[in-house]
């Protein structure tokens, strides 16, 4: 058996042809999508990318793997302690390992490894080709290592191949030559001048005004689709249309894996998974360019299997995390399943169409803010502790179904659903605090550290910003939730 993993960078799926956008962004990825499973409801149960791709490839939520955070002790995997044997159980627990149980050879073609330190994502391969530009890399940087490794191993059986692209990642970047197929399409139409002028009126980490997350600031080197602030529709137009290019750009590379292995005469009998370690706010919360929050724009992933012998050309509407994959594909090649996984398999899902979504979700941010959120029905309850500085209420609550880019917090209005989305929340977390030997939450160990890494640190200098730029307004409220920033004990 053969299996291309395509692990595409901050890729929101509402961007996607196959997931319903109006803009032609994904041909190729809509072809296998076509031909396999496209799952709607797909989340990262930790966010962004380091906490994120933890989750993935350990089965565990970020609470358990103690991984939440971009820096601190929440960078790291928790060690195993004194039942650590000759080896890691983790040797035996990580996502690539379901592939080396199978007798495949595993590979992979990424830098996020050594991006973040991140040295267990090695666990369970035979082969890493690292791109070398820790996440910078464009698609015309990546695509030949994949070549390389497919002349030399396209016909052999049994390989895991996996590939990380990333493109949609800001600083939005696709070359020059490549244009802008977009530039007569119409804009998505939520984002309006009335929205914008609010959130150019308000404080917080990569919003309006600061899209480089403190200040304006661009590199002369990504100013053709990358712009420091967002001051009028035109601006949103260049943000649109430089993330949407880069998904356009790094989809023809994609074209050409899919086209290479179609010349082998083996594509239609490769596995193929496509999915994404985060989507992307484009103005969503008053975060532009950025995956800051715990919201449902952050979270909600792509999740597309193309599988030998299952369905093709499915939908399924369940919730399900990441961290579902490694106990899905270990029961598709007939393993059992490993104790130290929290996820559920969706295989019957694959094979049958059987639904197998969870009742509701709990998904976690601490790299930017800190904060939790529950998914459920048709909300998304979300719950701060440390607000990215924008000033957040501390509970938000939006109708996803009705209202998917969040314009309106309902959260006063409905006390009730409030209460529920709580109380979801708290079953899951005296859960996994049980669960847990030293029963502390890295969340907590996050603030106790000065914060989250891209916040920590950053208070002082931005008010004089907020004050310099005439919304001075918000400095005496940020000041009052952030006592510890300026040394005061509150």
């Amino acid at each position: 058996m053969r299996v291309l993993f395509l692990d595409l960078d901050t890729l929101r799926p509402d961007h996607l042809g196959c997931y319903g956008y109006h803009r032609n962004t994904s041909p190729n990825i809509d072809r296998v999508a076509a031909q396999g499973t496209r799952f709607d409801q797909y989340y990262c149960s930790d966010a962004p990318c380091l906490p994120s791709r933890g989750a993935l490839i350990s089965g565990r939520f970020g609470i358990s793997s103690g991984i939440v955070n971009h820096g601190g002790t929440g960078a790291d995997m928790r060690l195993e302690g004194a039942s650590r044997s000759f080896h890691q159980a983790f040797a035996e627990d990580s996502l690539w390992s379901v592939f080396r149980r199978r007798g495949m050879r595993t590979a992979s073609i990424s830098p996020f490894g050594e991006r973040h330190s991140a040295w267990w994502f090695y666990a369970g391969l035979n082969e890493l080709v690292n791109t070398g530009k820790g996440g910078m890399e464009s698609a015309e940087e990546i695509t030949p290592s994949v070549m390389s490794w497919l002349d030399a191993n396209v016909t052999k059986d049994n390989w895991m191949l996996h590939v990380n692209y990333w493109d949609p990642h800001t600083p939005y970047r696709a070359p020059a030559e490549f244009g802008n197929p977009f530039k007569d399409d119409p804009l998505p139409t939520w984002l309006t001048p009335e929205l914008l002028a609010q959130h150019r009126g308000q404080p917080g980490g990569h919003g309006a005004c600061e899209v480089s997350m403190w200040d304006d600031r661009v590199s002369p080197q990504y100013q053709l689709r990358h712009m420091g602030q967002v001051k009028d529709m035109n601006d949103v137009r260049r943000m649109f249309d430089g993330y949407d290019c880069g998904i356009r750009y790094m989809d023809e590379h994609i074209g050409r894996i899919l086209d290479r292995l179609e010349a082998a005469g083996i594509l239609d009998d490769t596995a193929i998974i496509i999915t994404s370690d985060h989507g992307e706010n484009l103005g969503e919360l008053n975060c532009y360019a950025e995956h800051g929050t715990s919201d449902y724009i952050t979270h909600r992933i792509p999740m597309i299997v193309k599988w030998p012998g299952c369905r093709q050309g499915q939908a399924d509407a369940g919730l399900h995390y990441n961290l579902d994959l490694a106990p899905t594909l270990s029961e598709l090649f007939g393993k059992p399943l490993r104790p130290a996984w929290q996820g559920s398999s969706y295989a019957a899902t694959l094979k049958t169409g059987t639904a197998c979504g969870r009742d509701a979700l709990v998904l976690s941010q601490c790299c930017h803010g800190a904060m939790r959120s529950v998914r459920f029905g048709p909300w998304i309850y979300i719950r701060g502790i440390h607000d990215f500085y924008h000033l957040f209420p501390r509970e938000m609550l939006f109708n996803v179904d009705d209202d998917p880019h969040e314009v309106n917090n309902q959260a006063e209005a409905r006390p009730d659903i409030c209460a529920q989305g709580a109380r979801l929340y708290l079953d899951w977390h005296d859960s996994m605090m049980r669960q847990m030997p030293d029963a502390i939450d890295p969340m907590w160990q996050v603030m106790r550290e000065g914060g989250p890494l891209h916040s920590r640190g950053a208070l002082s200098k931005y008010c004089e910003r907020l004050e310099a730029s005439g919304r001075s307004q918000h400095v005496a409220e940020l000041k009052r939730r952030h006592p510890y920033e300026f040394g005061a004990r509150g």
